[in-house]
């Protein structure tokens, strides 16, 4: 289960996710990220303190918001690895998915 809590502020706007952001929560977090950040000029933070674990669909949704301009706030090792991961290899990880360099 995922809860996605959207905070609209005024000079950003903040998606805080809370649970596990995997299967149908993955289609459900783009949903929501893409209804929120129509128009939109605004930066988007994406909150990543209250997620357990991301499956590989949520690691690619993920990436796909970063390349987009989303920002990460994470804590704990295995949230900042990912962070770190993402932003480390996108977009060449996309363009290689499935092999490893």
């Amino acid at each position: 289960m995922l809860r996605i809590t959207v905070h609209d502020d005024p000079d950003r706007l903040r998606l805080e996710l809370e649970g596990r952001l995997g299967g149908a929560w993955v289609a459900e977090l783009e949903s929501c990220w893409r209804a929120a950040s129509t128009d939109d000029k605004r930066r988007l933070w994406v909150d990543l303190r209250g997620v357990d674990s991301v499956d590989a669909a949520g690691k690619y949704l993920l990436a796909l918001m970063h390349a987009a301009g989303a920002r990460f706030i994470a804590s704990g090792c295995a949230m900042t690895a990912l962070v770190g991961e993402i932003a480390g290899e996108w977009p060449a990880g996309l363009r290689h998915a499935g092999r490893r360099s």
